[in-house]
């Protein structure tokens, strides 16, 4: 059975319980020590896949098929271990589950309730890791502690924790220390409060992470501990960092918070050994370019849209040397006011997937100007597309080619419905979702990024490009690079007499990792590094 460390949040959200859980899995992992990650979120849908951008930001797909949490990205990214269904749980699925034993007669009649079923099931969620083989599960839990939606997640840790022994468990609470301008100093009040309530529940943290603007003296430290009832090397700072979020295991470890979990689990640890993800910061820190890439989107104002997307031009642009400045674009702007002068100064564009007929004009129209003007460019699911409707539009004079999400009633669908979907009535979790192989042709530029002609991607779309019109995008020069082992879904397109113009319709941004970044945005960023340099635009 591995040892648990459950995460737990307080004072205000957007703490960065996510970045916390990431790094004490990149610390243990570089201790030689096996990890898993999960995260546990309060509200009741059973996935984030039916929910608007705004509402949650970026919907993560696992290898499996799972619509699961943004923070699931920041796990596998830190720590390069692959997630899964068993990874991320809401209370929706929660009770999901619950109701559905109840119609089969499960529970025999009995009166089912929030303790003990529902925290029943949360334990056995919690459990669904333990034949895994991994030394430690790093469990987060969604929301405040005082949210009413949490508190079955937590009185089900206080069962769990009780049930398995709690020398096999490590509570880590995360909470802000404030600093007063005004007053000159920082406040422990909002940290002390908010491990009252905890307490209250019958969980007492091991130990706090403090996240402040403030460097805590130790005086401050000792005041913490006095009153939260944590060792002093328990209470740990997590100060902003200047560069990037890759920074913050390091600074965890030069504090030894890694020393101090394996301490208190008991667990059998190698020496430490950060060499790969110091180099990789050392690299960000010491770029020697910066490019702009322009993020055509329909959510342009939401970073945590295309929150994988970012991340993964930061790690093409850290193995290139390049800083990159990403410019988010809405592409109802570009719709409005043109290619040219919204674009005007990128050294790249990339297109990246989304939903509904909101600005998708504005998408074909940077398409457009990327191709004609010889900048290098990157779409990804909607945006492979839109490139293959661009392309119809332009090249090929088929002037009403569109998608039939789009425009249901187009003469020319190039863009069509998969045949699979058709009778699909249900739009949670019914798309193609998942990890699915393809073949790359020979002497093309995704064959030549990804260095095999096998390769494997996530995917989660409904649309797909239209066979029927095979023949006249390859005789009039767009290659069909990357297709299904059967050969008949489209899964890459990209045009030869171009520096780097490639469309993909999966999602390479889930694989990309800052010490290994995805082949694509490695490649895409070289290229526009190269346009940047040839133009003068560095």
């Amino acid at each position: 059975m591995p040892k648990y460390i459950f995460i737990t949040g307080g004072v205000v959200s957007s703490l960065g319980k996510g970045i916390t859980a990431a790094s004490i899995g990149v610390l243990l992992k570089a201790r030689d020590i096996s990890v898993a990650h999960q995260k546990f979120d309060p509200y009741l849908n059973v996935d984030p896949g039916t929910m608007n951008p705004y509402q949650h930001g970026e919907v993560y797909v696992t290898d499996d098929g799972a619509e699961s949490d943004l923070d699931l990205g920041h796990y596998e990214r830190f720590t390069g271990v692959t997630t899964s269904q068993n990874c991320n749980f809401t209370s929706g699925r929660i009770y999901d589950t619950i109701l559905k034993k109840e119609r089969r007669g499960d529970y025999l009649g009995g009166t089912v309730q929030v303790v003990p079923h529902v925290t029943t099931e949360i334990c056995n969620s919690v459990r669904s890791l333990d034949n895994t083989g991994v030394d430690v599960v790093i469990a987060e839990i969604g929301g405040t502690v005082g949210d009413i939606e949490s508190l079955p997640f937590l009185e089900a840790l206080r069962q769990f924790s009780n049930q398995i022994g709690r020398s096999n468990v490590l509570f880590i609470h995360v909470t802000l220390v404030p600093f007063l301008a005004k007053a000159g100093e920082v406040k422990t009040k909002p940290t002390q409060h908010s491990v009252g309530r905890l307490r209250e529940i019958g969980i007492i943290p091991d130990m706090l992470i403090c996240r402040t603007e403030k460097h805590l003296d130790k005086e401050v430290r000792r005041k913490i501990s006095l009153f939260c009832n944590v060792d002093e090397d328990a209470v740990i700072e997590a100060f902003d960092v200047p560069h990037t979020i890759y920074e913050v295991p390091l600074e965890f470890a030069s504090q030894n918070l890694d020393h101090w979990i394996i301490d208190a689990l008991g667990l059998r640890a190698g020496r430490r050994n950060l060499r790969a993800w110091r180099e990789y910061v050392d690299k960000v820190v010491n770029c020697e370019h910066t490019i702009e890439i322009a993020v055509v989107g329909k959510y342009s104002e939401l970073l945590d849209a295309y929150k994988s997307i970012h991340e993964s031009l930061n790690h093409g642009g850290a193995h290139n040397k390049a800083t990159i400045r990403i410019r988010s674009i809405s592409s109802e702007d570009i719709e409005k006011n043109g290619a040219a002068k919204v674009l005007k100064g990128a050294s790249g564009i990339l297109v990246p997937g989304g939903f509904g007929t909101r600005g998708h004009e504005g998408k074909i129209l940077a398409i457009k100007y990327a191709r004609e003007k010889k900048l290098p460019f990157l779409g990804i699911c909607l945006g492979m597309q839109m490139a293959v409707v661009e392309f119809a539009r332009n090249v090929l004079k088929i002037k009403d080619a569109d998608s039939t999400e789009l425009v249901p009633e187009t003469k020319n669908p190039v863009i069509h419905i998969m045949e699979e979907q058709k009778m699909i009535m249900n739009i949670g979790g019914t798309m193609r979702l998942g990890a699915f192989p393809a073949v790359l042709a020979k002497s093309s530029l995704a064959r030549k990024s990804y260095g095999t002609d096998k390769i494997s991607e996530r995917h989660r779309h409904r649309f797909e490009f239209n066979n029927d019109y095979r023949d006249q995008f390859e005789k009039g020069g767009m290659t069909l690079s990357g297709l299904s082992p059967d050969g008949i879904l489209v899964e890459i397109v990209e045009i030869a007499n171009h520096p780097f113009f490639i469309a993909t319709q999966f999602h390479p941004e889930f694989k990309s990792r800052p010490v290994a970044p995805h082949p694509l945005f490695r490649d895409f960023i070289g290229a526009s590094v190269a346009y940047s340099k040839k133009t003068g635009k560095n």
